[in-house]
């Protein structure tokens, strides 16, 4: 087993005034040559936008996109005639492929919104772009690891895919439990980020925003503690 730890403090910053925003991997101004990707990962950005600002339109190619807010609500708008609002319990996919245009806006003219945006390399380039979106509540069981996205190839109807063999897991735990991740591939690594109180892993203790890469294994072991919440994410690593 490998792994590598990125504590939360050690994320590149950026502060636009409108944007404030925590970067995982290089990202716009911040380049830390160490910390380019996680395998297939490419984007983790912890983002607040102000009221009444956000992303204009801009566009993308070749790139899985997935947008999940924290709180408060985005109004999204793409060249696909997607329009509509995605809010905190939301999660949205966006596969850029042969390109596409978008704007994310927050929703609300006064309170900030707080999302994360995170970009997944994928196996095909120039596909069709595509748009899903889906509440996440439904998706979770308690007090385990529930799986909101997989690889296309392994979607059932009306699951939330990607155009890469990876797949994003969420935990809530309402109280401290004892659990096992089993990777889906031995050649697949995790990223897991603390999105809220305590989780220990392969006898680290990780906090609110810190994280951990673990690769070269086929399970990690996980206690989380109650009230805890975490974002898992299993992608290739070549």
């Amino acid at each position: 087993m490998k792994k590598i730890l990125h504590p939360a403090k050690t994320r590149g910053t950026a502060n636009f005034g409108w944007l404030e925003a925590r970067y995982s991997f290089s990202f716009a101004n911040f380049f830390n040559p160490e910390r380019t990707q996680f395998g297939k990962l490419r984007v983790l950005n912890d983002d607040t936008v102000a009221g009444g600002m956000g992303f204009g339109k801009h566009p993308h190619k070749n790139m899985e996109i997935i947008t999940i807010p924290q709180e408060g609500a985005l109004k999204h708008r793409d060249s696909m005639g997607n329009e509509g609002i995605i809010e905190s319990g939301d999660i949205q996919i966006m596969s850029a492929g042969s390109g596409v245009e978008h704007s994310e806006m927050n929703a609300s003219s006064k309170e900030p919104v707080k999302l994360f945006q995170i970009w997944v390399f994928p196996e095909e380039e120039n596909v069709t772009p595509r748009y899903a979106q889906k509440k996440i509540a439904p998706l979770l069981n308690k007090n385990t690891f529930s799986n909101v996205v997989k690889p296309k190839n392994k979607a059932h109807k009306d699951e939330l895919w990607i155009h890469q063999q990876a797949y994003f897991s969420i935990g809530e735990f309402t109280e401290t439990t004892h659990t096992a991740y089993i990777l889906n591939n031995k050649t697949h690594g995790i990223y897991l980020m603390v999105l809220k109180g305590t989780i220990e892993i392969d006898s680290e203790i990780l906090n609110e925003r810190d994280a951990i890469g673990i690769w070269e294994t086929t399970q990690v072991s996980i206690k989380a503690n109650e009230g805890s919440k975490a974002l898992l994410i299993e992608v290739p690593m070549n």
